[in-house]
């Protein structure tokens, strides 16, 4: 076992809704446990500001016409990270070593080599006299990967916890339903070429897309346990062309962001039959998805575990397992795993890996072209 760091992962992902706060203690590689997680959520005027800034910024050119704008709001992701730090270390008590700091997705084209989050993380070790790591993605991209995902070896080390407590047997895979859906095929420590077994997959829309139809024809901000779709009905027709329209450019080796997709295709139907239509759209992507991975991977049955919000979407869930039959797939809140606040962990983890100078990558993970670390590390105090 490696030095044991006590670490604070900070993580807003693409569905925006706010900042997940978390601090394990780990030494980056098999051992680690929690010790708290926090939810501090954005107020509408912050999404407001973000979604607008997100919807004008396409490219690398309309970043650059836009910087006055990005860096005040930066600043102000950087602040609300900073009180979400700052009342998760007084409520620990906790002696933090390091935190992780993701920041706010704003654009992410990895075929340019341009993944653009906000947070300033000079400024957040300034105000909260720790060392920073941040900018997880880049040196991935400078190496030839995708930038993303980034979290399943993190995955992995959750996959192993599991087998060990529970006796969970592999293969054991993750299914991490954010804003995008991503799955990780873990491979167990004691194989010697475990961490070269470990592949992972960005699938399709995760809740982006249902989330997006939500916010712009009701008053909510996202589909509470699939209660709209399941209140409506899928129109068969308009599925079907809008799967067979996405499947022209569906590759598993790329990584996806939110602006890959648009709801553009359930144009004119209602509320709840826009919703149904949606969430099976992004059912059969996710169920093919894993269904890809288990052609890839094994021949026979093995566990899912979900986390990430989408797991809560309980018509979203059904409609992968009716796509999907051959699987077993439960929260893996099952198994004592918070699965709000396994991203938030995975950049505290990441962090650790980061200021070691291991791996945060993978050929099987993000396509780059060896494993390599990342993180740009700051102590700025």
């Amino acid at each position: 076992m490696g030095k044991l760091y006590t670490a604070l992962g900070l993580m807003s992902g693409t569905s925006l809704d706010g900042v997940d706060a978390s601090i394990i203690i780990s030494d980056g590689e098999k051992e680690y446990s929690s010790v708290l997680d926090r939810y501090f959520e954005y107020d509408k005027q912050l999404i407001q500001k973000i979604l607008e800034i997100r919807d004008k910024i396409s490219n690398l050119e309309k970043f650059n016409g836009h910087l006055d704008e990005l860096k005040k709001l930066e600043r102000e992701i950087t602040l609300f990270n900073y009180e979400a730090a700052k009342e998760t270390l007084e409520m620990s008590k906790s002696s933090v070593d390091l935190i992780g700091f993701h920041g706010q997705t704003i654009l992410h084209d990895p075929g340019k080599k341009i993944t653009k989050q906000l947070g300033d993380g000079k400024l957040l070790s300034q105000l909260t006299k720790k060392k920073v790591v941040y900018n997880f993605r880049q040196n991935d991209l400078e190496n030839g990967g995708q930038g993303a995902p980034l979290t399943p070896i993190f995955h992995n080390a959750i996959a192993n916890k599991l087998n060990k407590k529970f006796n969970l047997s592999f293969p054991i895979n993750i299914l991490n339903i954010g804003g995008i859906a991503n799955i990780t095929f873990t491979a167990d420590w004691k194989d010697l070429e475990g961490k070269d077994k470990i592949r992972a997959y960005d699938i399709g829309p995760g809740n982006c897309l249902i989330d997006e139809w939500i916010r712009k024809n009701s008053k909510k901000k996202y589909d509470k346990d699939g209660y709209l779709a399941k209140s409506g009905k899928t129109d068969k027709l308009i599925l079907n062309q809008a799967l067979e329209n996405f499947s022209v450019n569906l590759n598993y080796e790329k990584s996806l962001d939110v602006k890959d997709f648009d709801i553009f295709f359930v144009k004119g139907l209602s509320l709840e039959n826009g919703a149904a239509t949606i969430t099976d759209f992004t059912a059969k992507l996710i169920a093919d998805g894993m269904n890809y991975s288990h052609n890839i991977e094994q021949s026979f049955k093995s566990k899912w575990l979900v986390c990430g919000g989408g797991r809560k979407n309980r018509y979203l869930l059904e409609s992968i397992r009716n796509n999907f039959k051959q699987i077993s797939i439960d929260p893996i809140d099952k198994y004592e795993i918070d699965g709000d606040f396994v991203e938030s962990q995975a950049f505290a983890f990441l962090a650790i890996r980061s200021s070691e100078g291991m791996p945060i990558s993978f050929p099987n993970t993000t396509r780059c072209k060896k494993p390599i670390t990342g993180g740009v590390i700051v102590e700025n105090f």
